[in-house]
């Protein structure tokens, strides 16, 4: 059993959770030797000595590998959470254990929920950590006073990045960020790979509802997108894909998915899941053409994708199973809403696979070493991931998988520098 460190300030459910969550946190973290491998030098050379370090992540047991491998590279630690449902209690338990402040609740409601980033501000952070920019941007808003603080930061997910650099076009950010999810070892693998997965895990885990047969409508054809409808295809289903760019829905359709507009699929799906990062993509135009019993969920960051609101004053809603409310419309046809519309891979389920998670969190974990060092430098805006990271991280990954790949002859490297030989 680990030796119970001085707790800091925190808000959890119950520390009593704490022995479970280690035991899980160690589970995952077999399957993430990349992260172990960056933990292990971090210890010796302490990259991050005395930085304060402020997180809004998915507080699960690959966030806390991560938290563990800031820690051991001398950062002072404080984590949040960044979605009200995606918690894992038991997990939030173990880090306080370790010594990280940790406030996250899973189930916690809105107040509480902005309560926990302003605790998480309330550490004068010097680098931020965000999944979402909710933390970044409570920071502008609410706390500018600390902005003179800050060398940099990173940011996780693509909608966190949306609004970073609509924050960078209009000139209101105040420090530089880096792009962890434009990685190349990230949204190729944890977009696509984990995402795929684990929404298919959280809504089978929510319904129990057989996939085979049914129709499946994929809201959006990013690499999230991909991912979904690569899996919800291997578990038999028909998929449909709904876009507005056109080169993606035409690589759906190369991919051989059937492409149609969302209010054409709407009539046919069984189940519906938004993707795209947007606002409203499923709302009452969809709804009234849904046939009975549809099924609606959402793996895209925040709630908005379904228009929950419009259901809430149109319909008659009851809770039929636990992440599953259940809607009645004026015409009889009931819809259900899987994880009052939040993340379901995360809601329902325990998010993306931790392999994958290794990558995306070597990412965060050198991103931030790089941010230490170079951020008094950078512009005050929105980069990405230096190349050397990702082919770094590649190569560690290739070798804990035990992959080998060629290297190229001096011949080789010749030709390839070369503009004059041809033939």
């Amino acid at each position: 059993m680990a030796v119970a460190k001085i707790k800091k300030p925190h808000d959890v459910k119950d520390l009593k959770l704490a022995e479970k969550g280690r035991g899980r946190i160690e589970w995952a973290s077999r399957s993430m030797p990349v992260l172990a491998s960056i933990q292990e030098r971090f210890r010796k050379q302490k990259p991050l000595e005395g930085i304060r370090v402020s997180a809004c992540l998915h507080v699960t047991t690959e966030t806390a590998h991560l938290m563990q491998t800031l820690q051991a590279g001398g950062a002072d630690v404080t984590l949040c959470a960044s979605n009200p449902l995606s918690t894992q209690d038991d997990v939030a338990a173990a880090l306080v254990d370790e010594g990280i402040s940790t406030f996250a609740i899973k189930g916690e409601n809105r107040e509480t929920y902005f309560a926990h980033i302003k605790a998480a501000l309330d550490h004068r952070p010097q680098m931020t950590m965000d999944d979402g920019c909710d933390l970044v941007s409570a920071l502008h808003s609410d706390r500018r006073e600390l902005l003179a603080n800050v060398i940099g930061g990173t940011e996780e997910t693509t909608t966190g990045v949306i609004r970073l650099r609509a924050m960078e076009k209009s000139g209101t950010l105040a420090f530089p960020v880096i792009s962890v999810n434009d990685a190349l070892t990230k949204h190729m693998f944890d977009n696509r790979y984990g995402t795929g997965q684990s929404t298919i895990d959280g809504i089978v885990r929510a319904t129990n509802r057989l996939l085979a047969g049914s129709v499946f409508v994929v809201l959006g054809y990013g690499w999230c997108g991909r991912g979904l409808a690569l899996r919800a295809k291997g578990m038999g289903a028909d998929v449909v894909v709904t876009e507005i760019d056109p080169l993606k829905a035409l690589e759906a359709t190369m991919d051989g998915y059937r492409v149609l507009p969302a209010a054409e699929a709407a009539k046919i799906g069984d189940f519906f899941c938004t993707v795209t990062g947007n606002t409203s993509v499923l709302a009452s135009e969809h709804f009234e053409r849904m046939k009975d019993g549809a099924i609606v969920a959402n793996s895209g960051h925040f709630n908005i994708e379904i228009d929950i609101a419009w259901l809430e004053k149109n319909a008659k809603k009851r809770t039929v199973r636990e992440f599953v409310d259940e809607y009645t419309l004026k015409n009889g046809h009931r819809i259900a809403v899987l994880g009052e519309g939040r993340l379901i891979n995360l809601a329902s389920a325990e998010g993306h696979p931790s392999s994958v998670m290794d990558m995306s969190f070597a990412n965060q974990a050198l991103s931030a070493e790089y941010m230490a060092r170079n951020g008094k430098r950078l512009e005050k805006k929105v980069h990405p991931v230096p190349p050397e990271i990702d082919r770094e991280i590649a190569r560690l990954k290739l070798r804990a998988m035990g992959v080998k790949i060629d290297k190229l002859t001096p011949e080789q490297e010749k030709y390839l520098a070369s503009w004059q030989e041809g033939t």
